[in-house]
Order: C-alpha cells, then structure tokens, then sequence
C-alpha cells in the first residue's frame, strides 16, 4: 500500500513548451468525506472540483491571492462550492452530501447525474490587487474535468488538457484522486500539441493509478525526467471564533439585538467545515461592549 501525501508536481515538458502538473489529493478528498460525511457520488463530484481548484491554486502568483469555484448545475447533488488561496489551503462543500444514483451507462458513478448537464461553472480569482477576475462557462457534461476544460478554453484562453478522477472504495474511503494537467504554451509546435492530446487519454483512469503509485511515479512513468517543484495543498477552512465575531460585530449593535430578541441565540454555520458556532446573549453582550 503507497504512503499518501497530497502532493502537486508542477514542471515544463516538451523542451519547456508544455506546462505539467500532477496531483494526488487522495487525502484531500479523504479528508471531505470525514467532513461533510460524504456518499460516494457526492465524494467523488466534490472531489474532482477539489482536485482541479488545487491546480489552479498552485498557480497563483502573489501573497493574498485567492479563487473560488462555483458549480451549479441541474443535478440531484446540487451545487458545488470549493474556494482556496496561495498556500493552498483548500475548502469545499456539496448541497447534497449524500446524493446517491445507479451506475452510469459505463458502470461507473454517475457524476454528471450528481452534477446537471444545464447549468453553469463560475471562477471569482483575487490576484490580491482588489480587482477580481471572474470567468463563467456553461456546463458541458457535469464530468468536472470536461467542464473545466471548456472553461480554460473559452474563458481563459488556455487550451488545457485535463484528467481527473476520485476512486471511492464500498466503505467510503477514497482509495485515490488525484489529476494530471497539460497546458501548451503560446507558441508550442505541432508536435508538442499532438504529444497533449495523445498522452492525456492515457490517464482515463487517474485515480486507480493514484490508487497504486505516487505522483512522482506517474510522472516519471509518463513523462520521464521532469524537472518539477512540490507543493502540498491540505483541506484547511479559514474560519474561526474570532473571524465570526468579526463578522458579527461588522452588523452592528442594532441588527444584533435584533436576531437575540427573535432567536434567543446567535448560530453561525460554516459549512465548507461543517462547523457550528453559537453565541448566547451573554456572549452577544460582550461583543457589543468591545465595538464602543
């Protein structure tokens, strides 16, 4: 059995005219499902969009800068939301945490019945100069990476050759998941173009060699000696006590005494952590002293 490590392993290949990156987030997904308390197809829809957004993350340049997807289609898990940030701190939630449907046509998990075929996939990026970039595409399948891939394509301009997967095992653990991404740069020859599009069939089924290799393996496997550097996204939420505080006093003393006076109590609920957070009238008190 192969240690796991979410591990990124980003290089050039094809003479420096292809960027790479493959990434095995089998604990990422792993660590979702004890989360949000996944099904399966909720784990793997999640997952993927997980997987993908990590790779972009990867790619953020400056300090502060963040992205959050958004995924909503017109499936019966409902919309996906993942978000994450330079030092890839990732965080993410499906509507339907336990959506469950046969098979696909392929015996497979039916991740564009979970996701919808009608709907749209949205992208809010802060580069951290204030001025977000937002890029929206209609849904082409609910598979995820097709999806994503028409989004790089039309939205962004970056022709990008995607593969990814999330392999849950009958008691609910991923086994592996993970994602092997090939972005051409402006200018690659033909034949580093055709090298893309003949290599990325050979990873349909990413996440079983996930399952069985490390991602230095699958990329000295495929692609030789690349010269790559490792990053190491985790699941990790942004929230706190403190930060719901800061919001909470943000709505004033007026709007505060407001919400106790009808509920008795203050609930705030996170729910890319799935965390609960309670202020009683005391509490509340309190936090309206420290604003004067």
């Amino acid at each position: 059995m192969k240690k796991t490590e979410n591990k990124i392993l980003r290089g050039l290949i094809c003479g420096g005219e292809v960027s790479l990156a493959v990434a095995d987030t089998t604990q990422l997904v792993n660590e979702a499902i004890r989360i949000h308390g996944l099904s399966a197809l909720s784990a793997a829809a999640l997952g993927r969009t997980l997987t993908v957004a990590a790779y972009m993350c990867s790619g953020l340049k400056t300090e502060g800068s963040a992205l959050s997807v958004t995924i909503k289609g017109d499936g019966a898990g409902g919309s996906v939301y993942v978000s994450g940030d330079k030092l890839l701190h990732m965080r993410g939630y499906i509507e339907n945490p336990v959506c469950d449907l046969p098979p696909n046509a392929l015996g497979k998990l039916d991740v564009g019945g979970c996701v919808g075929k009608n709907g749209y996939l949205s992208v809010v990026r802060d580069d951290g100069e204030n001025v977000p970039f937002v890029g929206t595409t209609p849904l082409v399948s609910g598979e995820i990476g097709e999806d994503f891939a028409a989004y790089f394509a039309y939205s962004e301009q970056l022709p990008t050759a995607i593969a990814v997967g999330v392999k849950i095992s009958k008691t609910g653990e991923c086994l592996g998941a993970g994602g092997v991404f090939m972005q051409p740069m402006p200018g690659a020859s033909e034949e580093s173009l055709r090298f893309v599009e003949d290599t990325i069939g050979k990873f349909s089924a990413i996440s079983s060699l996930m399952e069985e290799f490390s991602a230095e393996e699958v990329t000295e496997k495929y692609f030789g000696n690349v010269n790559y550097y490792t990053l190491k996204p985790e699941y990790k939420c942004n929230c706190s006590r403190n930060y719901i505080e800061g919001i909470l006093t943000a709505m004033g003393e007026e709007e505060l005494r407001s919400v106790i006076a009808e509920q008795g109590k203050i609930s705030v609920h996170c729910h890319y952590c799935n965390t609960d957070y309670e202020f009683s009238p005391e509490d509340t008190e309190k936090l309206i002293a420290s604003m004067k």
